[in-house]
């Protein structure tokens, strides 16, 4: 391999650890934020316990998110010099933004959310956590859009003199339709993520206090676990309406901006009228006339693209004879192997948080506390699925884009696009694997504390010192107010 493979397997494997946090926090501050708000109206201690308990897990994630994403920006001026060159008066912008703005707010208000336990009226208090959440969701949307741009470059002019691309209207990149197609369909993603991460602790919790006979009313499964699994239920079912909707959108939207990525979704090798759309192939994708549909939806392909079944989709063959008129030679096809899979794999592994949501919903039913150990399994079974099949569309993304890493605008400024293999930086190839050698590890490490700290806190269960310290005058200030805990 030479340096830009190294180069694009180091980006590649901080990127998709990296993202395995993002969608965790993105959603789960919203969700403790409402289990929170629940106990300022209630009062019920349950609630805050809730409230402590998953806000302690979304500590742990938020911490490595940060560890993991300092490294992201860095690469960009070590591994991809040219790219940063090419297009630092656009993406920096952007990138700015995420730090001065949201970053600084989602860690301003979660230090006070974490130590303002009693020392903040609980009103203001419940503030706070809200802010984390809307800061935690402006930061995804400020990188979103950065990363559209690249996808879409929108409000950029180029600069023959110096050889850069140079934003010109800020407003026209943050209103970037691919951005604004792209975020809720992230967040949605998120949303899916975080509730199936608190369905599958409380319904593993449920059954848990159930085969022990601690069923009763003032039970944690029945008052504790029971209402959180059903929150995040309802949370399940609606995200994943969220993701058919954004979705669609998505996808037609692609079809108009980069029909290379909606063929190669499909292994599409020439232009058809009325794609269908394959559920199983055998061949190798990469030499693409040797695959071959054997299931297929008939049709839908199609429909996806430009809501026709009977619509017409350009083959990979075709599109890359026309990128060779356009653009000169080279090779305009992705990966189609990749591709393909990840396409299938972001779909497919969505449907383990289906599968918990409506089990749950069911055995939940009528006040019931499950005690059955194959729910149990499920629980557990289904919180890795959401967090692959973000990686997967993630994955899809960006492969799909290949070989750019700035795509042509179809109806923008021509030579606002650039390469892979021009943005990497002149690095000799054992520095980089070095480098490459270096992050696997300490990521390695990293996940090994993450999940061992995790795993520790959600067996260990809420404490009982996270009970809500009630004061004979009503007030709610207390003397021995500490912020959350990681004691167990």
């Amino acid at each position: 391999m030479d340096a830009l493979d190294v180069s694009r397997w180091q980006f590649g494997i901080t990127t998709v650890y990296h993202f395995l946090l993002v969608p965790l926090t993105i959603g789960l501050a919203p969700i403790v934020a409402a289990m929170q708000t629940m106990w300022v109206i209630t009062g019920k201690d349950s609630w805050y316990r809730l409230t402590k308990f998953f806000g302690k897990l979304f500590l742990v994630n938020f911490a490595l998110g940060v560890a993991t994403g300092i490294v992201q920006e860095f690469q960009f001026g070590m591994n991809w010099s040219e790219y940063s060159r090419f297009v630092g008066d656009v993406f920096g912008a952007p990138l700015a933004l995420e730090g001065l703005v949201a970053f600084f707010l989602e860690s301003t208000f979660l230090g006070l959310w974490i130590f303002g336990w009693q020392r903040l009226p609980k009103v203001v208090h419940l503030a706070t956590i809200w802010l984390v959440a809307i800061g935690v969701n402006a930061s995804a949307y400020f990188i979103i859009a950065a990363n559209s741009w690249m996808q879409h470059p929108v409000g950029a002019v180029y600069d023959p003199d110096t050889g850069r691309a140079e934003l010109v209207d800020f407003w026209a990149m943050l209103t970037n339709n691919t951005a604004l197609a792209a975020f809720p369909h992230a967040v949605a993603g998120s949303f899916l993520t975080a509730a199936t991460f608190v369905a599958g602790i409380a319904g593993w919790w449920m059954v848990r206090s159930a085969r022990r006979g601690d069923v009763g009313p003032s039970s944690e499964a029945r008052s504790m676990f029971r209402p959180a699994a059903r929150l995040a239920f309802v949370v399940m079912i609606a995200s994943g309406a969220a993701l058919s909707i954004t979705g669609d959108v998505q996808g037609k939207l692609m079809f108009e901006q980069q029909p290379m990525k909606m063929a190669s979704a499909e292994s599409l090798c020439h232009t058809e009228t009325g794609a269908s759309f394959s559920i199983l192939t055998i061949g190798t994708h990469n030499n693409c006339d040797s695959v071959q549909h054997i299931v297929a939806i008939p049709g839908l392909t199609s429909f996806l693209a430009k809501s026709d079944v009977d619509a017409t989709v350009q083959g990979v063959t075709e599109l890359q004879q026309q990128y060779e008129e356009q653009y000169g030679p080279g090779n305009y096809r992705p990966n189609l192997f990749v591709t393909y899979w990840a396409f299938r794999m972001m779909i497919g592994l969505a449907a383990g948080s289906a599968v918990l949501a409506i089990a749950g919903l069911w055995v939940t039913r009528g006040g019931r506390v499950p005690d059955q150990r194959w729910f149990s399994r499920l629980s557990l079974l289904a919180i890795p699925t959401p967090f692959l099949a973000n990686s997967a569309g993630w994955i899809f993304t960006e492969m799909g884009r290949q070989p750019w890493i700035v795509a042509p605008n179809p109806s923008g400024v021509d030579m606002i696009r650039l390469t892979v293999d021009q943005g990497v930086s002149d690095h000799p190839v054992a520095l980089v694997a070095a480098s490459l050698a270096t992050f696997t590890v300490l990521y390695a490490g990293l996940g090994a504390v993450g999940f061992t700290l995790m795993r520790r806190y959600v067996q260990a269960g809420p404490l009982e010192h996270d009970r809500h310290p009630h004061d004979d005058d009503g007030d709610d200030t207390d003397a021995d107010a500490r912020p959350l805990s990681f004691a167990y």
